[in-house]
């Protein structure tokens, strides 16, 4: 048995092998590092700031308001100076002590459904209103708010959520039935009425919470939901109503159409006399346009033939003056320019002396100078 341990290795080590092993020396490693004098200030200078960072300096976020707490030394208590962003110097070890409020807009959520909850919102379930008739819905609302003053905030209520657990959501609800409890169940679907009932959710809400440091900004009813049968029986009723209101529109409209059509036409109708008007007014300014032109024309007609009538007397008065005898004869004669022969007789009476110029006027008619 021994033989066989001995080849299988699961025996004891060979006779002589730990005094063999004891006796060797493993060879020893020595690790230097070779950091200059200048090099270990610097990293002990690191050291330091890290550690008086972690330890003395607190950093306050910009969304943050930093309220600090003296727990050792003097003026032990919350303190009333408010730190913003940046680094504030603590004490450490407990003896001092930095808390951090938001300063940010802050949103509960009152609803049922988690398909529209926020992931950044402090979630509540919905309100559960009795109406002023009896009758009971669930309000999902959104109260948005945020901290004014958190010195007062921290000295009332108290550090972390504690603005939440026993600041506003204490008194949500409370508001909301103190408000929205006075409406009917049909006025909860007046939504100018329920708007307003908001408001005044609000502002009870600010009064309840103002010595706190709180402020609501808002108060949003998203939906409001009454059981089954009475959402049911509301929307028959509202489908009723709507289908009476839709009548009512309907023969307003018709009664409005009418009045529509009655003004088309009597407009249709003005518009046409205007248009009648306007042409009569325009044939009549034609005509009297006409009218002036031919008289005009007249009337210069009238002149230029008055002007020739006394052009003709004119020229009948001077060929009536003297020399007219003499200037018709010499026209008489010019007409002789163009006879080759004259026969006239010579003797007798009436015989013609083409010498004697006293006959040949005599003979023409022809008057003497002054002679009428």
């Amino acid at each position: 048995m021994e033989q066989n341990d001995d080849q299988t290795g699961g025996g004891e080590a060979p006779p002589g092998f730990k005094e063999k092993f004891a006796r060797a020396k493993m060879p020893k490693v020595n690790i230097r590092f070779p950091f200059s004098g200048k090099l270990k200030l610097i990293l002990i200078g690191v050291g330091l700031v890290i550690l008086a960072y972690s330890s003395f300096l607190e950093y306050v976020r910009p969304y943050e308001y930093g309220i600090k707490v003296v727990k050792i030394g003097f003026k032990r208590g919350v303190q009333k100076k408010i730190y913003g962003t940046g680094l504030h110097f603590v004490l450490p070890f407990g003896m001092q002590q930095m808390y951090r409020l938001p300063r940010d807009m802050q949103v509960l959520e009152m609803n049922n459904s988690k398909e529209v909850e926020h992931a950044y919102a402090r979630k509540q379930k919905a309100a559960h209103i009795q109406t002023s008739d009896g009758f009971f819905v669930n309000v999902d609302a959104s109260i948005i708010y945020r901290i004014t003053d958190p010195y007062l905030v921290f000295t009332t209520i108290g550090p972390g959520y504690l603005y939440e657990d026993n600041g506003i959501i204490p008194k949500a609800e409370p508001a909301l039935k103190d408000t929205l409890g006075n409406l009917t169940t049909e006025e909860f679907f007046n939504s100018p009425l329920r708007v307003e009932k908001a408001r005044m959710a609000r502002d009870y809400l600010n009064r309840e919470l103002k010595s706190k440091g709180l402020t609501v900004e808002h108060v949003l009813v998203r939906y409001f939901r009454y059981s089954k049968e009475i959402q049911k029986n509301i929307e028959e009723k509202k489908l009723k109503d709507q289908l009476v209101f839709k009548n009512q529109a309907e023969a307003r409209a018709a009664v409005e159409q009418a009045k529509l059509t009655k003004i088309e036409q009597e407009g249709k109708v003005q518009v046409a006399v205007e248009l009648e008007k306007g042409k009569a007014y325009v044939t009549r300014k034609r005509a009297e346009k006409d009218l002036y032109f031919r008289k005009k024309i007249a009337e210069a007609d009238l002149l230029v033939k008055l002007a020739d009538a006394e052009k003709v007397r004119l020229k009948n008065d001077a060929l009536r003056g003297k020399g007219a005898e003499r200037m018709v004869g010499l026209k008489m004669a010019e007409i002789y320019k163009g006879l080759d022969t004259v026969i006239l007789p010579s003797d007798g009476p009436d015989g013609v002396n083409p010498l004697d110029l006293s006959g040949s006027l005599r003979l023409f008619d022809v008057r003497e100078g002054g002679e009428r």
